[in-house]
């Protein structure tokens, strides 16, 4: 019997500035943002230029889908070579954890809001924070909270490192991420509701301090960074019930 021919790889384009990708096909709410230099495959056909609809794609780096305008076809360029996943080492992550605290610092430093779906400077939300200051350290994370969550090793309250990630929302789900400094602090970016609407440091323990008591009655743990996202790896959260 003839082997039956390998499919054909589909093309991979990058981005040249920052690009907005969207939840729906309408294109109104921001799902995430692509910073210049990011991987990026088209779900479909390859687009015609003239398309007036909006296209799914698909970010290399934490397999993370979108849809994109089709005004912003001009901002991507077909990559000179295919997506290649880092593979930093334990060790090597972990000696990098200074660098992640020195980027969410620096981060704070300027002013900024929350924004829903940011993950390029000056505005974040809590998991584009998180997945930005990692990446420019050669680490990769998903893309959302409860993502994260699944993807790190479970650390107990006790057992907190700086650099570590905490975890917040429901008995159910992580709906917000900050990372760990250190003596109960942590960093994060939070929203209007119940947040600094931008990047702020909150603590662990009792305070008197309305935000950090809001988010120490929905802390559900901490996570601790042990590999760089692979693609396929988005299989952790989806296989599960």
């Amino acid at each position: 019997m003839p082997t039956p021919p390998s499919p054909t790889p589909r093309p991979v384009y990058q981005t040249q500035r920052i690009l907005p990708l969207y939840d729906s096909p309408d294109c109104q709410q921001l799902a995430t943002q692509a910073a210049p230099g990011r991987y990026l495959c088209f779900l479909d056909a390859v687009p015609d230029r003239m398309t007036r609809h909006a296209l799914p794609v698909q970010l290399c780096e934490d397999d993370y889908p979108g849809w994109l305008n089709p005004t912003d076809l001009a901002l991507l360029t077909i990559a000179p070579q295919p997506y290649r996943a880092s593979q930093p080492t334990v060790a090597e992550i972990q000696a990098r954890l200074p660098q992640v605290i020195a980027f969410t610092q620096a981060a704070m430093a300027v002013p900024n809001t929350y924004l829903w779906g940011g993950t390029v400077a000056p505005n974040y939300d809590c998991s584009g924070l998180m997945q930005a200051a990692f990446a420019a350290s050669g680490t990769w994370l998903p893309r959302d909270a409860y993502q994260q969550e699944a993807f790190c090793q479970p650390v107990a309250r006790t057992e907190l490192r700086p650099g570590d990630l905490v975890f917040f929302g429901t008995t159910t789900k992580a709906t917000h991420v900050g990372l760990y400094l250190g003596g109960d602090r942590y960093l994060h970016s939070s929203g209007q509701d119940q947040g600094r609407n931008g990047i702020g440091i909150d603590w662990l323990i009792p305070s008197d301090d309305p935000v950090s008591q809001t988010y120490l009655a929905q802390f559900r743990g901490g996570g601790r960074v042990t590999r760089s996202y692979q693609p396929g790896d988005d299989r952790i959260w989806r296989d599960r019930p």
